[in-house]
């Protein structure tokens, strides 16, 4: 029928896409706590921060200290929206750094103030000077499927945006369901034209469950050959710009599923769950992903 990789890579987002728009203070001592857990069950790929105004964002305030106290453990992304972001970041001391921009026009003004087009423009000398100083560089795409503003996103649009990343020399594309509003059908003829366009970068998919299809749309992108995927323990998430999204797909229900599918991923689903225990009463939202509940219960 189709085939499946033997291997999957889980990029741990909770730290940074998990706890951004948590209007609950995290303080510093629990993030480092939290990213330290996710280390030791086995996640090897993690965003650990941004580098963004704290008076947009104030969870992110504490960047730099995160950066510099984190256990080195893998490939640790920092998220750097513009310029200025990027030189913090690598003052600070990363290595890996995102960089984001939405395939919509809307979202983009909601969001950056600045067009799709006007934004990857400005993100051109970032990339190149990130590039010859030999970081590696991952592209967030946001609203690849879905705009809460525009509604259904054309794919060549997508691919067009993913070709401009492309030619400025990243080293992997994040494409995201950021309203979590895909279906299988749709991931798998996305993710399959991406794979045939892109074949030379890594191809990450990164979905939210809003409408509890994470899952199935992972299932779709594996049979398209993508074998990385943004997770986030707990479920948690949400982006301020996009109005009812709810939060990334939880990791430790991710990597149940894999396994359960024979591909390995090095991560243990009962010490994921234990890094949501510490990091749960410090957030606002309850955790409602299906093997934290079996943890809690004692059936794990």
């Amino acid at each position: 029928m189709f085939s499946l990789p033997k291997k999957a890579t889980i990029i741990e987002v909770g730290p940074r896409d998990g706890l951004q728009n948590e209007k609950k203070e995290v303080v510093t001592s629990d993030k480092l706590a939290f990213i330290d857990s996710l280390q030791l069950a086995g996640v090897k790929e993690m965003e650990l921060t941004s580098f963004v105004s704290p008076k947009w964002v104030p969870q992110m305030a504490d960047a730099k200290e995160i950066v510099g106290r984190s256990k080195r453990v893998g490939r640790q992304f920092v998220l750097a929206p513009n310029e200025k972001g990027a030189q913090l970041a690598l003052e600070a001391g990363a290595d890996s750094i995102a960089v984001f921009v939405g395939v919509s026009n809307s979202f983009n003004q909601k969001n950056i103030n600045r067009s799709t087009h006007d934004a990857v423009n400005a993100l051109q000398p970032v990339i190149e000077n990130l590039k010859q100083q030999n970081m590696f560089v991952r592209a967030c795409i946001s609203t690849a499927f879905y705009c809460p503003y525009e509604g259904k996103i054309n794919s060549k649009d997508v691919q067009s945006l993913c070709a401009d990343f492309v030619s400025m020399g990243v080293d992997e594309l994040s494409v995201a369901d950021t309203v979590g509003r895909a279906n299988p059908l749709e991931c798998y003829e996305l993710f399959t034209l991406l794979k045939e366009a892109f074949s030379e970068v890594l191809l990450t998919a990164h979905f939210h469950d809003t409408r509890k299809m994470a899952l199935a749309n992972i299932f779709a992108s594996l049979q398209a050959g993508i074998d990385r995927f943004d997770t986030a323990a707990g479920g948690l998430g949400g982006c301020p710009f996009a109005p009812g999204a709810t939060g990334n797909v939880a990791t430790e229900d991710v990597v149940h599923m894999l396994d359960t599918l024979g591909i390995e991923t090095g991560v243990n689903v009962k010490k994921v769950c234990e890094a949501v225990e510490l990091i749960a009463p410090h957030v606002s939202r309850p955790i409602d992903s299906g093997m934290y509940r079996l943890y809690q219960n004692g059936q794990l």
